[in-house]
């Protein structure tokens, strides 16, 4: 895990990853989940996705949403040297444009992990709940913002956890829960949920 960070942090790669406790969390809910697909809102250089990647059984997958072609090339070189790149895909593009190719191939996943531009994070879960099987695990980073979904001035990115938390309170098909963290990233916090 650190010749990967250092591997990021090489091709200048932004130190936004998860934090280790955050990415052995995600591993630990995949085994108890016992999930076999994947999907990813977000890849970076692959940290996340390689600490999910590690909990999946033979013939589990990963798939990977990442915008930016230079992260998507440093992820998968990533995913080589970790010994685990025949369980990760990763699609390089806008997610928005990628999620209705997934859907009009009928795949559904039993595992999301939602750590991308968070003003689409309304959209994103949406896109969740359409490809989930039932009982599904979504995790979704980055949901206090060091607590200023409670300003009353914010950004487009607060405005869009803020939008996914009012669609959340009024989808009965997603049970879920906001836990907040403290750690070497800050003061933050994780959404938790069931897709019904």
């Amino acid at each position: 895990m650190e010749n990967l960070l250092a591997s990021n942090a090489a091709a200048g790669l932004p130190a936004i990853d998860v934090s280790e406790s955050q990415g052995k969390l995600l591993n630990l809910l995949i085994r108890l989940r016992s999930a076999k697909r994947i999907l990813e809102f977000g890849t970076l250089g692959g940290y996340s996705t390689l600490w999910m990647a590690r909990a999946l059984p033979e013939g589990g997958k990963i798939t990977t949403l990442e915008y930016s072609e230079k992260h998507a090339q440093v992820a998968k070189e990533n995913m080589k040297e970790a010994g685990v790149k025949n369980k990760v895909e990763i699609l390089t593009g806008p997610a928005i444009e990628t999620l209705p190719i997934l859907a009009s191939n009928e795949n559904t996943y039993d595992f999301f992990f939602i750590d991308a531009d968070k003003k689409n994070n309304p959209a994103y879960v949406k896109w969740a709940i359409e490809l989930a099987e039932p009982g599904a695990c979504l995790i979704v980073d980055n949901v206090v913002r060091e607590g200023a979904i409670l300003n009353e001035q914010v950004d487009e990115e607060v405005k869009g956890v803020r939008e996914m938390f009012e669609m959340l309170s009024n989808e009965p098909r997603i049970d879920s829960t906001a836990i907040q963290t403290v750690g070497s990233k800050g003061y933050d916090g994780l959404l938790i949920a069931v897709i019904n």
